[in-house]
């Protein structure tokens, strides 16, 4: 059985369940679209520090942060459009925005349709007109998130797209890692390390994006909960950055469409052409064993 309930918090909440499974997925589409709590039979599968989401001046840190129209930052936050110069924060706005509720679904699944539009407020640091819908989908121990980005201007699109889910974790040291690729870029220093299956957690930051994927499909197995959790994603998502800070319980495994700076550089960077629209999807699925 599905159900959505709605919540007065600090914030309106949605709260998709679905009962046989004992799954349950909370979304605040007033506070960036964000999904801020995922959990299976009682246990949280992600990470959120109430305090900073409790502060509306605070970028949220837990839960699964969207970011568009960039991922990461640019270089003093600044690219150029027609030889002007706009100024977009680390991630984008997308995160910070109200996106609204268009749909509810309990039959087969539990899920959630939200929409972004560009307004005044988006153009003045980003001078085009979009639309984006996502649909978070529940069933069983699987979250879905499908996702659809529409151009409504009369010039090219340019974007790039990612997901930012902060993961609920026991004792970093009893990570085991399934990530398909043998390299990764230190993204403070830019140098490439080989990857052999591990971290070294006695760093302040780790911050590396795997480049050069060999499949569509990672996971990360948290041996001190019995928690396995699996990322699936298209070809829209050619990246993966790992994040995590010392001393702080959470691990960040982050789908990325293009790399920093692209609006910039151009590197991965979508242009979509006008009046088109362009689909992508990731999965997630938890399971303790």
């Amino acid at each position: 059985m599905f159900s959505i309930a709605i919540q007065q918090q600090q914030y309106k909440t949605y709260i998709l369940s679905d009962e046989s499974a004992g799954s349950q997925l909370e979304v605040v589409p007033e506070r960036g679209g964000i999904i801020t709590r995922w959990r299976i039979q009682g246990e949280e599968i992600l990470y959120l520090d109430a305090e900073r989401f409790a502060n509306p001046d605070l970028s949220v840190r837990g839960g699964i942060p969207i970011l568009f129209p960039i991922c990461g930052n640019l270089p003093d936050n600044t690219y150029t459009v027609d030889g002007k110069n706009y100024s977009l924060k680390q991630h984008g706005f997308a995160r910070d925005l109200p996106w609204q509720v268009t749909d509810q679904v309990t039959h087969d699944q539990a899920s959630l349709t939200i929409v972004l539009n560009s307004n005044e407020q988006t153009k003045a640091v980003y001078p085009f007109d979009f639309q984006l819908v996502f649909t978070y989908e529940l069933q069983g121990n699987t979250l879905e998130i499908k996702q659809q980005y529409q151009n409504l201007s009369s010039t090219p699109l340019p974007f790039s797209m990612g997901f930012h889910p902060y993961f609920q974790l026991g004792d970093k040291n009893q990570l085991e890692f399934a990530i398909p690729s043998g390299e990764y870029q230190n993204q403070k220093t830019k140098e490439i390390y080989q990857f052999h299956g591990n971290f070294d957690f006695s760093q302040d930051e780790i911050d590396v994006a795997f480049k050069e994927l060999t499949s569509q499909s990672a996971s990360v197995v948290d041996n001190s909960r019995k928690l396995s959790v699996s990322l699936e994603y298209g070809n829209e998502y050619p990246i993966l950055v790992f994040w995590t800070l010392k001393g702080k319980e959470f691990y960040c495994l982050e789908p990325w469409s293009a790399p920093r700076n692209s609006l910039n550089t151009g590197e991965h960077l979508i242009l979509l052409a006008p009046g088109e629209s362009y689909q992508a999807s990731v999965r997630l699925t938890a399971n303790f064993f």
